[in-house]
């Protein structure tokens, strides 16, 4: 059960003058159960790569299966696919539609052929499971702030209960509480369902904290796929292509090059904390809590 590339390549405006090679001979293998995070800089294709997850765009060569299938071939189910692969658009306003929230989150399950009771159901544990309060339910989703959208429009295509749920910048514009409470919420419904999650973000503190996977694209292509630990080892690379490793790093590798055997690798705040602590004298430690 995966979800697998195979030298996908897409053209913008194939055959005329202004063509644009937006992906190149992407290849991926996306197994069950992964936090992964997608990043580049803009017009690295990142965008281009998700849409093509759920089908929305066909590649100009190369194929894609899901669970073994070819999902562009003639008599695939689409729908069903849409379903199972699951897209939260970057603006929660493209996605946000009907007079009121329960009423939007209940199109999807509708959508599938489910029951009116059956689709009450699953909008009621979606919006639940992304901590929207009873009180939200009636009201038009257009009248709540950015973070609540966002999480309208995760709980609609949670309620199509996917296997694989994209986000594409799920955190764009909100400050760092309503950042921290969308990726909390996202990782723990990860860690409840064995959903497979793909973050598509800028903030590397972000990727670093949550995911276990990174896929750095670079001008359509692959650049890096491994562990963020391993991704972020080549930080002057990524800087090269108009990215960055977290501050963490950078603050590592500060005080490796003033004497303190620190292991660089940290990318979180409490990997570096931990590290910083194992590595600094023990009678200064002491002498600092007396």
């Amino acid at each position: 059960m995966s979800l697998i590339l195979d030298h996908v390549n897409y053209v913008y405006g194939e055959d005329t003058a202004l063509a644009v090679h937006a992906l190149k001979d992407v290849n991926l293998v996306i197994p069950d159960g992964q936090f992964i995070g997608l990043i580049g800089h803009t017009g690295s294709g990142k965008s281009t790569l998700v849409q093509h997850l759920n089908g929305l765009i066909k590649p100009t060569s190369g194929a894609i299966y899901y669970n073994g299938e070819d999902i562009h071939e003639k008599d695939y189910d689409k729908k069903k696919l849409r379903s199972k692969v699951g897209l939260v658009f970057q603006y929660p306003e493209h996605q946000l539609f009907e007079i009121d929230v329960f009423k939007d989150v209940c199109f999807g399950p509708k959508n599938l052929g489910l029951s009116q009771k059956e689709a009450e159901l699953r909008a009621y544990a979606a919006l639940k499971q992304v901590g929207i309060e009873d009180e939200y339910f009636y009201q038009s989703p257009f009248d709540l702030s950015g973070g609540q959208k966002r999480r309208v429009a995760i709980a609609g295509v949670l309620a199509m209960k996917p296997e694989i749920l994209v986000l594409d910048e799920p955190t764009a514009g909100l400050d760092p509480k309503g950042r921290d409470e969308i990726l909390d919420q996202i990782a723990k419904l990860k860690e409840e369902t064995g959903i497979t999650v793909i973050l598509v973000s800028h903030s590397m503190e972000d990727v670093a904290k949550y995911v276990e996977r990174i896929i750095v694209m670079n001008h359509g292509s692959v650049l890096y796929d491994d562990a963020p630990k391993e991704v972020f080892r080549h930080y002057k690379e990524l800087e090269q292509v108009g990215l960055a490793a977290p501050q963490v790093t950078y603050i590592m590798q500060a005080l490796a090059k003033k004497g303190m055997p620190v292991d660089t690798s940290a990318t979180t705040v409490e990997e570096a904390v931990q590290e910083i602590l194992r590595k600094m004298p023990q009678k200064k430690i002491l002498k600092e809590k007396a």
